[in-house]
């Protein structure tokens, strides 16, 4: 069984996914990642380069091989939940949970953020931040239908985020590895 990561830019999906599958030794797949990889392009190059469009499509099979695999933690695009061919392939083998970020918080992050300028185009010709709180807007019903657990990111430590989600997920195997301080000799 996979977990799933959704949520808007910006709201913990690469932190609290890397967290997650170090503690409970599952590989860790950021499907930006993913996608950059195979494609050589950054996702705002892909964007300029052949548009929105093109990068849904590139996610949708992207989505479609990762969910596939088994036992990942998979951090996936904050737009993937807007076709729903990506949440029947996520759900088909996974736990779904969206990570809940307000606006105001999603704005931080993504100022302070050094991926923002190579991965994360502008969506909307608005402002940043009125773009940032309709788009959080627009897409809360989309990650709410989508997911299995939400876990609000706000005020939270990563630690907590992940714990919250590691208290939900043992039922599906993921249980954090003790490596003990002893070292083999």
């Amino acid at each position: 069984m996979n977990l799933i990561l959704i949520g808007f830019r910006c709201a913990g999906k690469s932190s609290v996914g890397t967290y997650i599958a170090k503690r409970t030794r599952k590989e860790f797949i950021d499907c930006d990642d993913y996608i950059e990889n195979r494609t050589h392009l950054a996702i705002r190059e892909i964007f300029d380069i052949a548009g929105e469009t093109h990068f849904r499509t590139l996610e949708s099979g992207a989505i479609a091989d990762l969910s596939k695999g088994d036992d990942r933690v998979i951090a996936t695009g904050g737009g993937a939940v807007l076709r729903y061919k990506n949440i029947t392939n996520l759900k088909r083998n996974g736990v779904v949970v969206f990570l809940d970020v307000e606006p105001e918080s999603a704005w931080d992050r993504l100022r302070n953020d050094p991926k923002t300028e190579r991965r994360r185009p502008p969506l909307t010709n608005q402002d940043p931040f009125l773009e940032i709180r309709e788009q959080v807007e627009f897409r809360k019903p989309y990650y709410r239908s989508a997911s299995d657990l939400t876990v609000k990111t706000d005020g939270k430590s990563v630690d907590e985020i992940v714990r919250e989600i590691l208290d939900y997920m043992k039922p599906y195997g993921y249980e954090e590895v003790d490596d003990g301080d002893a070292q083999p000799v």
